[in-house]
């Protein structure tokens, strides 16, 4: 059974420079991939890689992240018209990140307005056109705040679709609120060099479970300081089996029944 990464980022470098040759690499692993955009241009090639290798790019997500990319205005309506594309399975990413925050407390106020204008915009288009919404939530240090927002803001807003929370470094209190609800998150390489989130990875759920690298970034044990590359996410899967004290066969199982569920992508 393949192993999927439920976030990674095929359509940024040095991946483009020879993407043949990495898509080469994720068959030889027996790794399928959800591509997921940052902006519009690369929202537009993770449809565009999607399309070109299908059996490997099993999905796309479309969607502005919260400051990478501050100046870059968010079109609705082309979004909308991307996300027609069937090989979109979701919107994002896109969230609140308050990790990168600096200057005065009322620059401070104005960019954090800023994200959750941009936030709602996307929990709007992922409601109008019914697709799962990938969040990105990076709290200030020493705090769990960008997820509290985040859950308070997709409370107001009503939102009824399926949600994962990527990259999920959140507290035990925030995964319960996470887990009332029915949501997903998915653990990336540094559960494979830190027992921090053993506690969490235990409470949560297997149902509730992703797996990802976010490649390029953050390589997991025994590639820690290497370029990640999506195939890694093996790793991840090792390691929620020996934290839950399952076979590795048992938790790839329910992770391609979450990323069913999750993506509705007919995997």
């Amino acid at each position: 059974m393949n192993f999927i990464d439920f976030h990674c980022h095929l359509n940024l470098q040095p991946f483009l420079t020879d993407i043949d040759t990495y898509i080469k690499e994720l068959i030889d692993n027996n790794t399928q991939v959800i591509v997921v955009g940052v902006d519009m241009e690369t929202s537009k090639k993770a449809v565009e890689l999607c399309k070109k290798f299908p059996h490997t790019c099993i999905g796309a997500t479309i969607g502005q992240h919260p400051n990478d990319n501050p100046k870059e205005k968010f079109d609705l309506e082309k979004y909308r018209d991307l996300a027609k594309e069937k090989e979109v399975v979701g919107v994002g990413e896109c969230g609140l990140d308050y990790f990168r925050l600096s200057g005065t407390q009322d620059e401070i106020a104005t960019e954090k307005k800023r994200q959750v204008i941009l936030f709602q915009k996307h929990i709007e288009l992922a409601s109008q056109t019914k697709k799962m919404l990938m969040i990105h939530a990076r709290p200030s240090k020493g705090s769990m705040d960008a997820y509290n927002d985040a859950i308070e803001i997709l409370e107001k807003q009503n939102f009824t679709g399926k949600v994962n929370f990527h990259f999920f470094v959140g507290d035990l209190s925030v995964t319960q609120k996470i887990v009332a609800h029915g949501w997903n998150v998915s653990f990336d390489g540094p559960i494979t060099f830190t027992n921090e989130y053993d506690r969490v990875i235990d409470f949560v759920p297997l149902g509730n479970i992703g797996c990802e690298t976010d490649a390029p970034f953050a390589a997991p044990v025994p590639y820690r300081g290497q370029v990640c590359k999506p195939w890694m996410v093996k790793e991840i899967y090792k390691k929620i089996a020996e934290i839950k004290k399952m076979s590795v066969d048992q938790v790839n199982r329910q992770i391609h029944i979450n990323a069913q569920n999750l993506f509705d992508s007919g995997m």
